[in-house]
């Protein structure tokens, strides 16, 4: 799904379960089948993922920077967690190999992202450490811009939490520790993919976060109405679930937390307003306690209000708040500021915040941003948040000479089409649709035929909230542990709620409540405004573990991971070469095209209008060669039928050409003069002469002259005929005073093999007669330490 420096993002496509003790100890329980049924409703073939080599549960921002401390400062933690006492080829093996230990850092997971934490708890202590897989629940995607031949690597991870989790209408609001419902946090990474090791290459990311309301509330689905009354369950005057909720953030992100609230503030009757109103009495009364420069900055906006008039632009005023937000907060580099930063200085990098460090920058701080369902304005909102922290991240790899990035560019086509796949995925996985509402529907520029498919979504919404969430809850709950079965208590689906589930303070009193005033943990308000879990200290260095690979070792092996040169494979599977490209989805196919990503683009000059359905990437591959191959301007129903890209948007004059490829159109007999004539006119524009002319007496001559010259050269290379001074048509022929190898356009000179490559291939074809040549010490030395670190 993604390659991050190297490493691997996998997505999982099947899996199995298996009964490990023997059958015939087996013994069943009347309700197992059931339970069974119930757990496997949790499609783990649908947006979980994991990697071998790289921890998808925290930030890019930690696993380059804490993961990357000195080694020197873990000498303690180094020489307790030793390689286990089993190893018995470990002395020797360092000692035969020169010393081929590698010693690296890694961490335990952030467990509130992992969705199979709960599962591996059981057999944590038991088995071997290589034996826990830890996966995440969200999304991954990745695509390829590419300036002027130079990749970069443009990557969304959403990290989708597994506290409190669940279906919309039945997850609403926090739980008594803080956790919110439908809580993803969003991680984009940009990365310069020319140099793919973390340690030389460039590497960039922004985080930012969506989440419920927290506070206490809830939605009765019982009525049967599309917009069910809100009710606020408990009252919290001291906002202690929200006071829970924000120190939780401010260990992770540190400060400023930036919330950005997009519920309606102004209606006839109360309905998205209550929770405008108690989020407000909240933040103020948590923000009088804590120091002015870390209080938690609120922007209520109401863009629903904003959506329906026609005097405001929405994305105009989202992006001035997204300005203000990355300019707080800052974002992750992994190399100190560009020289082109000082060559070409910009107002806006110099106001730039977050923390400045010698080897780059950090993100301190984070915006949290929230609706009422936290999918379609939320999702908009972070793209355009994650759009103009792009331009900063591009801006400091020296890619782009200023911060700023314009709509319909290729780059930005590229960006919102991941974050319209990203909103989808997460829009499915809470509300069971995908997004009503679109980029292009805040641009006002979305077809007509979009209504119809919003009207569809807010169907299949409606009907998946009704009659399916209640199915997906409790399976949601037995997959996480939320539910454990037990012997004489009611089963899961006998249950009329699961709000104690949810809630453990109704099943037990919890320990004493914290101060109303002092609400945050002391250890984490000494270090804003960088986050406590980023800060070198006794606690943090305790979940740090020294792992010891051999050098060889498949885990930390990036060449072989990423090239594979074990495997059969071809250009066409590679990864990287079948990912979104800009250049090839969506970069207009017209020869003499600015073929800058950054270039502003009409709306019919896109890639994606000869595409199609990216779905179907045969239909794409043919419609691009025929494309290529005849480009006949369309016509104007082609025109009117893409009115996706042309709505909302200035139509060219009449008599231009438009430079869309499109494939080729069969005509009528009669018309065969006006597309003859219409095929011409491009013709000359973009190749400067016209096919169909006859080329003058010059031309042809100099042509002549060049194919001659090639004849000549190739019949003395293959004859070695006696030179001539001047052949009869004029014409003269050289004759080569060097001596040349065989190795030309014609022909190729074998390869040479030398003798231990001879004597190594001899030795196979022997093994195969079954004549084995005898292991030298090398040969044994190296097959002690592959069993060593393969199987003990």
């Amino acid at each position: 799904m993604a390659d991050i420096g190297g490493h691997a993002i996998y997505k999982v496509e099947d899996t199995n379960m298996i009964y490990i003790p023997n059958d015939s100890v087996r013994v069943t329980h009347p309700d197992e089948a059931r339970y069974l049924r119930i757990f496997q409703n949790v499609d783990l073939s649908s947006n979980f993922y994991f990697s071998y080599s790289y921890d998808l549960s925290h930030s890019l921002q930690y696993n380059l920077t804490v993961l990357r401390m000195p080694l020197e400062m873990l000498k303690s933690e180094m020489t307790q967690n030793r390689q286990e006492s089993f190893d018995i080829f470990e002395d020797e093996g360092l000692i035969t190999q020169g010393g081929s230990g590698v010693f690296g850092i890694c961490s335990e997971p952030y467990m509130k992202y992992v969705w199979n934490g709960e599962l591996l708890d059981i057999i944590k202590s038991t088995v071997h450490r290589d034996w826990l897989l830890y996966i995440i629940h969200g999304f991954c995607g990745q695509s390829k811009l590419l300036i002027y031949g130079r990749p970069v690597y443009v990557t969304l991870i959403a990290r989708r939490s597994s506290k409190f989790a669940g279906t919309r209408f039945l997850k609403r609001g926090a739980n008594c520790e803080g956790d919110v419902a439908n809580e993803v946090e969003t991680e984009q990474i940009l990365c310069d993919a020319s140099v793919m090791s973390f340690t030389a290459g460039s590497y960039s990311s922004y985080v930012q976060v969506r989440g419920s309301v927290p506070l206490y509330w809830s939605q009765d689905i019982s009525t049967m109405m599309p917009k069910p009354p809100i009710t606020l369950d408990q009252a919290d005057p001291f906002a202690h679930v929200a006071a829970l909720h924000f120190d939780q953030m401010f260990q992770r992100f540190g400060s400023p937390i930036i919330i950005l609230n997009l519920v309606k503030e102004r209606e006839k009757r109360k309905h998205e307003r209550i929770l405008s109103e108690e989020l407000v009495a909240a933040v103020t009364y948590l923000n009088q306690f804590l120091p002015p420069e870390h209080t938690i900055v609120y922007i209520p906006w109401d863009m629903a209000k904003y959506t329906k008039s026609k005097l405001c632009n929405v994305l105009d005023r989202l992006n001035v708040i997204a300005e203000s937000v990355v300019k707080k907060t800052g974002f992750f580099v992994n190399r100190p500021d560009s020289y082109c930063s000082i060559l070409r200085p910009d107002e806006k990098w110099n106001e730039l915040g977050g923390c400045v460090i010698p080897t780059g920058r950090l993100q301190t701080g984070i915006l949290r941003t929230n609706c009422v369902d936290c999918l379609d304005r939320t999702n908009t909102a972070q793209f355009m948040v994650g759009k103009c922290a792009l331009a900063y991240q591009l801006y400091s790899l020296g890619l782009i000479d200023k911060p700023n990035l314009q709509f319909d560019t290729d780059a930005v086509r590229l960006f919102e089409e991941l974050y319209e796949d990203h909103g989808d995925t997460l829009s499915l996985q809470y509300g069971g649709s995908q997004l009503v509402h679109r980029v292009k529907t805040y641009r006002k520029i979305a077809p007509w035929t979009q209504h119809s498919k919003d009207i569809m979504q807010t169907l299949s919404r409606y009907y998946s909230n009704a009659f399916s969430d209640a199915d997906r809850q409790d399976s949601i709950n037995l997959f996480l542990g939320v539910f454990h079965p037990t012997e004489g208590k009611p089963h899961l689906w006998e249950l009329p709620t699961d709000f104690y589930l949810h809630h453990k303070n109704t099943m037990r009193l919890l320990p004493t409540r914290r101060s109303y005033t002092y609400w945050w943990t002391p250890e984490v308000i000494k270090h804003l405004p960088l986050p406590y879990d980023e800060v070198i200290c006794a606690v943090n260095l305790k979940k740090l573990i020294v792992k010891k690979f051999h050098k060889y070792e498949e885990e930390i092996d990036i060449h072989n991971e990423f090239f594979r040169p074990y495997e059969l494979s071809s250009f066409d599977d590679t990864f990287c070469l079948a990912m979104t490209s800009s250049a090839r989805d969506f970069m207009p196919k017209t020869v003499g095209i600015d073929p800058s990503p950054f270039t502003v683009r009409k709306p019919d000059e896109t890639g994606k209008s000869v595409l199609g359905n990216k779905s179907n990437r045969e239909e794409a591959v043919l419609q691009r060669k025929t494309a290529a191959s005849a480009p006949p301007p369309p016509s104007e129903e082609a025109v009117s039928s893409s009115s996706e890209d042309d709505s909302g948007t200035d139509r060219e004059e009449e008599g231009s050409v438009s430079q869309r490829s499109t494939p080729v159109k069969m005509t009528d007999a009669g018309d065969s003069a006006k597309v003859t004539e219409n095929v011409v006119q491009p013709m000359k524009e973009l190749y400067g002469i016209n096919l169909s002319d006859g080329l003058s007496e010059e031309d042809f001559s100099i042509y002549s002259r060049f194919v001659q010259l090639g004849q000549s050269q190739h019949k003395q290379d293959k004859n070695s005929q006696q030179p001539c001074s001047r052949c009869s048509d004029g014409v003269i022929k050289l004759t080569p005073i060097s001596a040349f190898s065989q190795d030309n356009i014609y022909e190729v000179q074998p390869p040479r093999v030398d003798r231990k490559s001879t004597e190594i291939f001899q030795a196979h074809i022997q093994a195969s007669q079954g004549i084995m040549q005898p292991l030298g010490k090398e040969d044994s030395s190296m097959y002690r330490e592959y069993i060593r670190n393969r199987y003990l």
